[in-house]
């Protein structure tokens, strides 16, 4: 006969584990963000944010290469030790009663903002020439978003430039303000001047849709909008056609304004401010028309 079955040990109830009941509102809950899908932002919101993704994008580049910013900080350090410190010594150009080196400071800050933008459109090319921007323009992301993101990126890059020249400004002596208020406004010109010279660099690569041909237009174009500004002297001692040309350059308004935030000196902000909005606009709207172009 077979040996009857052994009787079942007992179980402590410690060992048996209680389950803990969950609502069932928050069950659902939770089912329901891993089935389904966050909801877009649709209507206004869409575009802040597509902005604020690609302006975030560019900036990340930076993390990976910081080359950029370490060698675009020497001609500004050498525009002001050599330019700026000799023409401070010879009394060359009137300025009043600012010293040269002071008057000299926010146009190399406007400058070093400019030489970083204008090649902007580079960048774009090669992105098209890779394949991205092929893959961008089909997203649902508007065309001005895209452009505009990068505007943006890029005038956060010259704010990084501008802080480099003002504390080397600063170790040279130049008396700048120092308060928040006015540096909170010299980071908005400056980043509207960035916007704008990188929307015109994109422009130009709508049209010449090759690097080199944007090199030689930018490297065309870069010396006469510094020269015919007033970065380097007051527009009162230019001649009468290059005064002309100066008040149609955005890269004076953007000069006149830091001179204004920076300095102290008489200044037009509200215009300056103004024209820089309108201009930086205008760039976006004529970069995001040809943009199409560029991917073809």
């Amino acid at each position: 006969m077979s040996a009857a079955p052994a009787a079942p040990l007992p179980v402590s109830a410690e060992a048996v584990p209680v389950p803990v009941p969950v609502p069932a509102s928050t069950a659902t809950g939770s089912l329901a963000l891993l089935l389904t899908p966050p909801r877009a932002r649709t209507g206004w919101r869409i575009v802040p944010a597509r902005v604020g993704a690609m302006c975030i994008v560019e900036l990340q580049k930076l993390r990976h290469d910081r080359t950029e910013l370490y060698t675009r900080a020497v001609q500004p350090a050498l525009w002001l030790l050599i330019f700026g410190e000799t023409f401070n010594r010879i009394h060359a150009i009137p300025t009043g009663s600012v010293p040269y080196l002071d008057f000299l400071a926010p146009g190399i800050i406007a400058q070093s903002a400019m030489f970083i933008a204008i090649f902007y459109g580079i960048m774009i090319i090669w992105e098209r020439d890779a394949g991205v921007l092929t893959k961008l323009l089909v997203t649902p992301t508007p065309r001005a978003a895209l452009v505009t993101g990068k505007a943006f990126a890029a005038g956060v890059k010259a704010v990084i430039q501008a802080l480099v020249v003002v504390v080397f400004a600063a170790i040279l002596g130049v008396g700048m303000t120092w308060n928040p208020l006015k540096l909170i406004g010299v980071a908005a010109i400056v980043i509207l001047g960035g916007a704008f010279f990188s929307c015109l660099s994109m422009t130009i690569a709508g049209v010449v849709l090759t690097r080199d041909r944007l090199m030689g237009i930018g490297q065309a174009i870069t010396m006469p909008l510094f020269f015919s500004s007033s970065a380097l002297y007051p527009v009162s001692i230019m001649p009468g056609w290059l005064q002309a040309i100066s008040k149609v350059n955005p890269l004076s308004y953007q000069v006149d304004a830091l001179r204004g935030l920076l300095l102290g000196t008489p200044a037009h902000l509200l215009t300056d401010f103004t024209v820089l909005v309108v201009a930086a606009g205008c760039g976006i709207a004529a970069a995001s028309a040809l943009l199409g172009r560029l991917a073809k």
